[in-house]
């Protein structure tokens, strides 16, 4: 594993220890192992983000240390999925890779029937070409006290660290080996290997030599070695008595030595979550609260990695564009600022490590994490910005002024602090139009509603074809935190506007608002506002009174039903067939078990019955509140306590139109309110999923997972990793949640679908924070909910559908929006940025001239660095292409709009479309490469020749040329 998480090169090591450890590498005395830039969770992390760490790393011992990584080696995480070894197998990475902390009992399974080293396939393979060789290591922990063998006590006897002023159990314990001790410590330490070679039908063991924070003395290697060196030398001398050899070696000597002796091994499908230990007290405790543990913290992280994709994106085109179109100024500015581009890789990378994205480190070191991601987050849009603004203007300071430094292009998000919900920026349209530029990063036509704030109602949306779009107005209301009244009152100077955006694949649209006489404001772009408890006087907005009893919503598709007085779903109407599905929103707490639960672990309180959500929300102060227009209508349950619900249905032909979208604003406020509480958020259907019940669960974004309930190991022992999506469904429906970032998921009952949202506990559970959680964030959380007909059960293996792959990359990758900025006050004749730029301009650019089929997501175009200059890139990134599975009997009457999906001649399932390019670039070279670009494997002529198999990763790298 390759550690590098500050940003610092291979050059801050002097050069003689560089050499030192170079030749070590060399002589392969030192293996490098995974190579990522981090050793990852396997449960919170997307796959996005595991993919770039893995590059990242990569990359970085390819250009300093000139090898390959061979071996994979995983020891840490709380449980282990099936994408980790996927990832490396794709990479190159394929001797063997290593884990650890598994379920006990799937401990016990490997070890009595001698299967602790196997095969681990993919869902989706019939044939085993994603076959990885895992060692699992038989024992608790990679420590030497439990890795010698079965028997802590007498392992603790060989670790020989001794560090004047420690005392520990391991320096208690150990005796240095001398000539009179040497027989009886051969022969505990050769029984312990004897037991644990048992285990194992080969005979070949790895024993691991450490522990955290070790070898950070010179004496403690002398210590080791020294010790070890004689036991080694006793035992191999005396085969008449033990029969063994022993050797120091690295993980790839072990996987050479077993593929050796073994020919045959069995295959594993699926994961091994949740982890459970029992090496406390002897009962289980589920490592599965982590899942959900700080999720302002996840959030962050998806927010860094949707910008750093866009942002690569972009860096790729712009660089390339400028260099071959001659643009030496903005090429020498890009370079410059690649450093910004890897400081935020970096950043992502080292969050996916299995004590930060989990949110389970102690606070001071969070809120350290917490800072890195803001400041990827902007560098990312920094990198944005710029590219954007060359793109559609070019330089605008070398037309009339030598400064090239005038910013025309702003983000309309201020990311200034890492912990309040980024505040939208207010467009001053009363004033003069607004520009507003969109990037769809995703290579597929797509429809996104836009939500921004005016300073007026009284508005117009022009594209850039200059036809007007379909927009809404809606009111934003005070929820200032000293308000005197409990009635709501609407801003006077701040508006919503809702408009709906049809943009190109890869391509900047730019978007025109613009004030609009008051006659031209008519009913059919304000909303009507139903409130019982609002103030009504307003000019702009009309008010409606509430009927008494339940509230309906309703679009061209579907009708949804919601409590009067909670304002939470209760059922919904599927129009086309006027099928009614029960399907109720219910939102309550478990009280967690103090000391059992805590960052890690989950453990409810079982003598303590479920919070109610009349107790957790209030049951006499939650407002409700219906904004209706021409583009949504949405129901807000809005309250001071803990959670502010939103559920939105879009009046629009296709997928929009298909489900209901919802938004949570959590609060939890200061501590110790709501302490030993864990939020969830539960619907409960008419959905029959089996009694056990069966749901599936998305493993990191790359496959769907199936689960089935087991009763006796109670909620805990039933939450599993989610980090898009978790459906239940029967032979006529399914019911699927979709999430906008990780979190922790169920199906206790039948028909029920469970995400726990927030989680404070004020005591730590013991398994090595030391710390409770109390650092929670006010933070806005995204979902749709979707209800779709078929007979998925007919399914072998069960993907998403079309139309819940679509609605979950408009959740994982929204289009980002920038404002032309222009600060002059009102009349003024004086010189903004913008009259640097000299029209015409475009107002739509597109970065590729045709739509990937929509079951192909570009993953990524990420820029490679210069191998001879590693502080600058090169001319060559890497293209990363995924194909999304799907199912074919759910959801088959839904059309997506522009879905190509006829690019399958010959069972070859083709990426591109004919005559496919990036628009004015050259290419000079493709390749097709391994996972991180390290392995060629192939050339190609032209990008419409590469073949993606369903739910595959392929990696091109493209190398652009000069005109």
């Amino acid at each position: 594993m390759v550690r590098n998480g500050d940003g610092l090169s291979s050059n801050s090591a002097h050069l003689t220890k560089k050499r030192v450890f170079q030749q070590l590498v060399d002589e392969k005395r030192v293996e490098i192992v995974t190579g990522g830039w981090v050793m990852t969770d396997e449960a919170t992390s997307h796959l996005y983000a595991m993919v770039d760490q893995l590059i990242e790393g990569h990359q970085w011992v390819k250009n300093n240390l000139g090898i390959k990584v061979k071996t994979g080696w995983s020891v840490d995480p709380f449980g282990h999925g099936s994408t980790v070894p996927y990832l490396l197998k794709l990479s190159g990475v394929d001797s063997g890779t290593l884990i650890q902390r598994i379920h006990y009992t799937w401990k016990y399974y490997f070890a009595k029937t001698r299967q602790c080293d196997f095969l681990w396939r993919q869902n989706w393979d019939s044939i085993g070409h994603t076959d990885m060789l895992v060692h699992n290591q038989p024992f608790t922990l990679y420590t030497t006290k439990h890795a010698c063998g079965p028997f802590p006590e007498v392992c603790l006897n060989y670790d020989f660290r001794k560090i004047y002023g420690e005392f520990t159990e391991y320096s208690l314990h150990a005796v240095p080996v001398d000539q009179k001790n040497i027989r009886q410590k051969a022969d505990a330490l050769a029984e312990q290997y004897q037991r644990t070679a048992s285990l194992s039908a080969h005979k070949v063991i790895l024993v691991q030599l450490g522990d955290d924070f070790r070898y950070d003395h010179e004496i403690e290697w002398h210590q080791q070695y020294d010790n070890y060196r004689q036991l080694i030398n006793y035992i191999n001398g005396h085969k008449e008595i033990y029969n063994m050899d022993v050797a120091f070696g690295t993980p790839l000597n072990y996987f050479e030595e077993l593929r050796q002796r073994t020919t045959e091994l069995p295959t594993l499908k699926g994961d091994l979550f949740p982890y459970s230990d029992i090496y406390t007290d002897g009962t289980p405790h589920y490592w599965n609260g982590y899942f959900t543990t700080r999720p302002y913290w996840k959030l962050l992280n998806r927010e860094l990695e949707r910008n750093l994709r866009s942002a690569e994106i972009l860096y790729t085109y712009g660089l390339n564009k400028a260099r071959q179109q001659g643009e030496n100024d903005i090429v020498k500015v890009l370079e410059r600022n690649y450093e910004k581009l890897v400081r935020a890789r970096r950043h992502l990378g080292l969050f996916q490590h299995h004590d930060a994205i989990t949110g389970t480190s102690k606070a001071h070191v969070m809120r350290d994490y917490a800072l890195k991601l803001i400041e990827g987050i902007q560098d990312s849009i920094f990198l944005q910005t710029f590219i954007v603004q060359n793109l559609l203007f070019g330089n605008p300071g070398s037309t009339k002024t030598q400064v090239p430094s005038h910013r025309v292009i702003v983000p309309e998000s201020d990311f200034e602090s890492y912990d309040t919900i980024s505040p939208k920026v207010l467009l001053n349209v009363s004033q003069r139009p607004k520009k507003i530029v969109l990037f769809n990063s995703l290579a597929q036509y797509r429809t996104e509603v836009l939500k921004l704030q005016v300073d007026t109602p009284y508005v117009k949306v022009i594209d850039a074809t200059g036809k007007p779009v379909l927009h809404q107005i809606n009111p934003v209301w005070d929820m200032s935190p000293n308000k005197q009244t409990s009635k709501l009152d609407i801003l006077s100077n701040r508006f919503e506007l809702l408009f709906v955006a049809d943009l190109d694949p890869l391509a900047l649209h730019v978007f025109t608002i613009a004030h609009a006489p008051v006659q031209e404001a008519t009913n059919a772009t304000i909303a009507i506002v139903y409130c019982q408890h609002c103030h009504q006087a307003h000019p702009v907005f009309q008010f409606k009174n509430f009927q008494q009893g339940d509230v309906q919503l309703e679009n061209i598709k579907i009708r949804a039903l919601f409590d009067g007085k909670t304002g939470f779903l209760r059922g919904i109407t599927q129009k086309k067939t006027d099928k009614h599905t029960f399907c109720e929103l219910y939102v309550g707490a478990y009280r967690s078990m103090q000391f059992q639960s805590g960052a890690y672990l989950f453990q409810p309180d079982i003598n303590a019955p479920e919070i109610n959500q009349e107790t957790l929300l209030g049951s006499d102060n939650r407002l409700l509140v219906i904004t209706s227009g021409p583009v949504a209508s949405e129901l807000s349950s809005i309250s001071k306590e803990v959670l502010t619900h939103s559920a939105r249905l879009y009046h629009l032909e296709g997928p929009l139109g298909e489900g209901i979208y919802f938004e949570n604003i959590i609060d939890f406020g200061v501590p110790p309110k709501n302490r030993d509480t864990e939020l969830f958020m539960r619907f409960a259907s008419g959905i029959n999923n089996g009694k056990p019940p069966v749901f599936y669960t998305d493993t990191n974004g790359l496959q769907m997972q199936k689960r089935k309930t087991v009763e006796r190991t109670r909620i805990e022992g039933n939450y599993y990793p989610i980090t898009e999506a978790i459906y239940i469904e029967d032979d006529q429906q399914r019911l699927s949640l979709l999430v906008g970032h990780s979190q922790g998921a169920s199906a206790w009952q039948p028909g029920w679908l469970e995400v726990m949202v927030e989680r404070r506990m004020l005591y730590d559970d013991g398994r090595g924070m030391g710390e409770g959680l109390v650092d929670q964030r006010k933070m806005l959380n995204k979902y749709w909910l979707l209800l779709e007909d078929g007979s998925p059960l007919s399914a072998q293996l069960s993907r998403p559908s079309l139309l819940s792959n679509y609605l979950s990359k408009s959740l994982q990758h929204p289009p980002d929006v920038f404002m032309l900025e222009d600060n002059r006050p009102q009349g003024s004749a004086s010189l903004s940025p913008f009259d640097y730029v000299i029209p015409p301009w475009p107002l739509v650019v597109q970065l590729i001239n045709k739509a990937l089929p929509c079951d192909v997501h570009l993953f990524n175009l990420r820029t490679l660095t210069d191998q001879n200059f590693t502080q600058f890139p090169s001319k060559s990134a890497l293209l990363i292409l995924h194909r999304l599975g799907f199912a074919c009997d759910v959801s088959t009457d839904i059309t997506i709009p522009n879905c190509f999906l006829d690019y399958v001649t010959n069972e070859k399932y083709y990426a591109f479309r004919p005559n496919t390019q990036f628009s004015d670039l050259k290419i000079k070279e493709l390749t097709k490469t391994s996972l991180t670009g390290l392995y060629r494997e192939r050339n190609l002529e032209r990008l419409d020749e590469m073949i993606v198999y369903p739910m595959e990763l392929v990696t091109i790298n493209v190398t652009f040329g000069l005109l």
